[in-house]
């Protein structure tokens, strides 16, 4: 019963052992536990702020990076239209230096068309002088065998002569 009724000399030492813990403890092991403690806290925030840190400037270089390429679809969008009208202009000039090399060509063939319809019509005009005067020729011999027919001849082409 003795530990249900404890006597004064009990409570005097468990006291007395107890304060010597407490002052051991609070000397020698409060304050290396308090400034560990202390220590890891600062850790932890240092962790903590450094993480927060890295942290934005992830979201700067994100943001970065979202404009980057935002600048580089803005350049090759301007890249790209540059392309197409480049494209068009070049589709442009070679469809008009085409329709000026159709123009010369037309123009050369009808000048070698017209070359050649008046060489035709001058060789025809040829023949035909060259026929006219076979035949006239002919005739003449004809007709000059004749002394009437000759001098009729001659009227005639007398007076076709006065008409024109």
């Amino acid at each position: 019963m003795e530990l249900i009724n404890p006597g004064v000399g009990l409570i005097f030492w468990t006291t007395l052992v107890f304060l010597i813990l407490f002052v051991l403890l609070t000397k020698f092991a409060w304050k290396p536990i308090v400034n560990t403690i202390k220590k890891r806290n600062e850790s932890i925030q240092k962790a903590l702020d450094e993480a927060d840190e890295a942290r934005q400037e992830l979201e700067q270089l994100d943001e970065k990076q979202k404009a980057m390429i935002e600048a580089s679809r803005k350049e090759k969008d301007n890249i790209l239209d540059e392309a197409k009208s480049m494209r068009e202009q070049m589709i442009s000039d070679a469809k008009e230096e085409t329709q000026n090399v159709v123009n010369k060509m037309k123009s050369e063939a009808k000048d070698d068309i017209e070359k050649q319809k008046k060489e035709a019509i001058r060789e025809i005009k040829n023949q035909v002088s060259e026929l006219s005067m076979d035949i006239a020729e002919k005739i003449l011999k004809q007709e000059l065998e004749n002394k009437e027919k000759h001098s009729k001849l001659v009227d005639k082409l007398l007076d076709d002569v006065k008409l024109n």
